[in-house]
């Protein structure tokens, strides 16, 4: 049964990426180690206390990062960007704040990754010199073991993007780093749920950054608009992809190293800094 599940598995991701990947990807060719920054609560502790560990290697920032005083500070090589929210409501004043950040005030040269099937309004909104927009394939590939390494190998996908570390850790490989560092990656999502009265299930996700007291309360009282099962669900298939890519850095002899203090992500090995 196991064979066959496989196999269906394989031959549907093979439609995946003839209809939604580009066969091609030009990202750029690195070496060494980098450093995937999420925004969880915990990074503002690593920015404090490990600068110096930050500032001798390349950074790659994601989604709202920007937005932080913190961004200019550690002038990140790399940002990248995945949910179709920034590509889809460019009316949104927090959307609209980050997309102003980049390109007006980022004076540093900064690599911008995006979704491939997003490039046209990419192409619309980025139009300024120092920004080196680069596209990467965000197609879930799932499927036998050996077709999943040779497609995340190729740059054809990834494991399911369940969120935005997902394909910033999959770029960074692709891009040749050996040593990928992940801090910020709290994701204590579990110990942020709750049900209301109404059975609305609320969830409150912190962020290093401070949030607008506005969009906070709204945090607290918004439901998500999802059952409890499909949060679980949802949560499973994120941490169910760390393994994946775990498997796929050994493969290619690569290392993924978790510096983030209580990360609930147990695919890899631990590192604490000094």
């Amino acid at each position: 049964m196991e064979f066959f599940s496989q196999l269906s598995q394989t031959l549907l991701s093979v439609a995946k990426i003839t209809i939604g990947s580009r066969l091609r990807v030009n990202l750029l060719h690195e070496e060494g180690e980098i450093v995937v920054l999420g925004n969880g609560p915990s990074l503002s502790e690593t920015i404090k206390n490990h600068s110096d560990f930050l500032a001798a290697r390349p950074l790659l920032a994601v989604n709202f990062a920007a937005c932080s005083k913190e961004f200019f500070r550690l002038q990140p090589r790399y940002y990248l960007l995945a949910d179709p929210h920034f590509f889809t409501a460019l009316d949104r004043l927090n959307v609209q704040q980050m997309w102003h950040v980049l390109i007006n005030q980022v004076d540093w040269p900064l690599t911008l990754f995006v979704p491939w099937k997003h490039r046209r309004v990419v192409k619309k909104v980025t139009k300024i010199g120092h920004i080196d927009v680069r596209y990467y394939n965000m197609t879930p590939v799932e499927g036998f073991n050996w077709f999943e390494n040779a497609a995340f190998a190729a740059g054809l996908g990834m494991p399911r993007p369940r969120n935005v570390l997902i394909p910033s850790i999959m770029v960074a490989l692709k891009m040749g780093y050996k040593t990928v560092y992940l801090a910020g990656a709290d994701h204590s999502w579990t110990r942020t749920l709750s049900v209301d009265d109404e059975n609305h299930v609320v969830s409150i996700q912190p962020h290093f950054y401070k949030e607008d007291e506005q969009e906070a309360h709204r945090a607290l009282t918004t439901h998500m608009g999802r059952p409890l099962h499909v949060m679980m669900w949802n949560f499973y298939v994120a941490f169910r992809s760390y393994w994946n890519i775990e498997r796929f850095a050994r493969h290619i002899g690569a290392k993924v190293l978790n510096i983030t203090p209580g990360s609930f992500i147990d695919a890899f090995e631990r590192r604490k800094l000094n």
